[in-house]
């Protein structure tokens, strides 16, 4: 069952593009968290979605949230795609796709992997789920409006 707004957010530990291995836990009682789920290193609407996050980064910062990017792919071709688009979040590798699972944010199409946001508070509960294939740029400008939401109460 997908996990949706209110519901405590699934921990997880999964490693990132710098070798290191990355929790939520980690983000509980520090800060917000922007989950963001996406088929694969490098195509064009994954590059666009993530370039979106890069541009808007300090603004989430500055909102009081870490962005962090999964997918299925190595840590390697997380390393690779992060130094090409100089992106300055973490991305983890989650092969064989458990995490995506356990969020729910499995298929599109039914056969490529989803490409979901979920904002994440301070507490790990789930304030606002994004889901769409195609609208890149909704995924960073309504959590980022979600965030600032959440932030102005």
């Amino acid at each position: 069952m997908p996990i949706k707004v209110g519901d405590t957010a699934p921990d997880f530990a999964l490693p990132a593009q710098n070798g290191s291995t990355v929790s939520l836990r980690d983000f509980r009682g520090k800060q917000a968290v922007v989950l963001y789920f996406y088929p694969k290193d490098d195509t064009p609407g994954c590059t666009a979605e993530s370039c979106a996050f890069r541009d808007q980064y300090e603004v989430f910062k500055a909102a009081g949230a870490e962005v962090i990017g999964v997918s299925g792919d190595s840590s390697e071709s997380h390393q690779r795609f992060a130094a090409k688009h100089q992106l300055p979040f973490t991305l983890l590798s989650d092969k064989g796709d458990l995490v995506r699972k356990l969020y729910g944010a499995t298929t599109a199409f039914g056969f490529i992997p989803g490409r979901v946001t979920y904002v994440i508070d301070q507490q790990g509960i789930v304030q606002y789920v994004f889901d769409s294939m195609l609208n890149f740029k909704g995924h960073v400008e309504e959590t980022l409006k979600t965030l600032q939401q959440l932030t102005a109460k």
